[in-house]
């Protein structure tokens, strides 16, 4: 394992968690807006294609009985107290990092699941809920690939060293994620004809 402090993955932490965080909190006051006035016009209501009242009124919004967003509420506050600990000179256990490896994991799975509900059932874009989307994806990528090549997550050297090389490749990996995902929504919701 590493001894050096991972800072750019602490930078990176403490950023993408706080674009998380302000995406969450804006669904989150969106939500208690719906439930003061069904009838609210929301800011992030841009058209049938692109808004997010369908979401955040659906039972997709609330899949364990209370509004999704305040999972990203907490779940970010973790993400940029982590980041902001390695900055500050904190360094973790093993058991520590391979929890966050499965807390983004959860996530990201959560993420795929909600993409496919707004692609194939849903057929509406929720700006938030994409924000939410491009921040996830990008960090369960590095957290997984720092986890790997530093041999917290247990594997041979040849994966360690691969994962080292789409370290350095995050950028491009996480764009191409993207582009997979806008193809997806492009196919099934006809997207740029939409818009």
């Amino acid at each position: 394992m590493s001894k050096k402090p991972p800072i750019g993955l602490a930078v990176f932490l403490v950023i993408a968690g706080a674009i998380g965080f302000a995406a969450a909190c804006a669904l989150t006051l969106d939500k208690i807006a719906l439930l003061e006035d069904p009838a609210a016009q929301l800011s992030c209501n841009f058209s049938v294609l692109v808004g997010c009242s369908t979401n955040l009124g659906s039972w997709q919004g609330a899949v364990f009985g209370f509004p999704n967003p305040l999972i990203g509420v907490a779940g970010w506050s973790v993400v940029v107290t982590i980041g902001a600990a390695i900055l500050g000179g904190a360094s973790f256990r093993r058991w520590f990092w391979l929890g966050l490896n499965l807390g983004v994991t959860g996530a990201l799975a959560f993420v795929i699941w909600l993409m496919g509900q707004s692609f194939f059932v849903l057929d509406v874009l929720c700006p938030w809920c994409m924000v939410t989307w491009t921040v996830t994806i990008p960090v369960f990528l590095a957290v997984t690939l720092y986890n790997l090549k530093t041999g917290i997550i247990p594997a041979p050297a040849r994966v360690r060293r691969a994962a080292a090389g789409a370290y350095s490749w995050l950028f491009v990996i996480t764009i191409a994620c993207y582009i997979v995902a806008a193809t997806i929504a492009q196919v099934q919701m006809d997207v740029l004809n939409r818009l």
